[in-house]
């Protein structure tokens, strides 16, 4: 009887190893995803001085990583943007959603929209 009784608790025992292998494994496997956002800037000094640093301390607050922002941008095909492009990746778009509706980012905003037009949207990315 204690034979049996060590195997049906070994067997629980993997059974959670497993399950808790694979819940880590699955986490790993989840895509990141992606902002990339299209700045038409009026005021480059305003919204370098302004705008740029409060945003950028909401994406870091939020959670995000800023990735690339600048004006150096290079069209391959197609016009390319006529001021600014950021990226950032987030690990999930409900993250990236509660970023653009936390009252950090949207008080920066409020500045930039005097020094800027924007056009984001977000792409999912590919699981590494």
């Amino acid at each position: 009887m204690k034979q049996y009784l060590g195997i049906a608790l070994g067997m629980v025992a993997g059974g959670f190893l497993g399950a808790a292998a694979v819940t880590g494994l699955h986490a790993q496997a989840k895509a990141p995803v992606y902002s990339v956002t299209e700045i038409d800037v009026t005021n480059i000094d305003a919204y370098t001085k302004e705008y740029a640093p409060l945003a950028q301390a909401s994406i870091k607050k939020s959670g995000g990583k800023l990735l690339a922002a600048g004006q150096k941008v290079t069209s391959l095909e197609g016009d390319p943007p006529k001021s600014r492009v950021a990226i950032q990746v987030w690990d999930s778009l409900e993250q990236a959603q509660a970023w653009r509706n936390s009252a950090d980012y949207k008080a920066a905003r409020m500045i930039g929209d005097k020094y800027a037009k924007f056009r984001a949207f977000t792409v999912e990315g590919l699981p590494q």
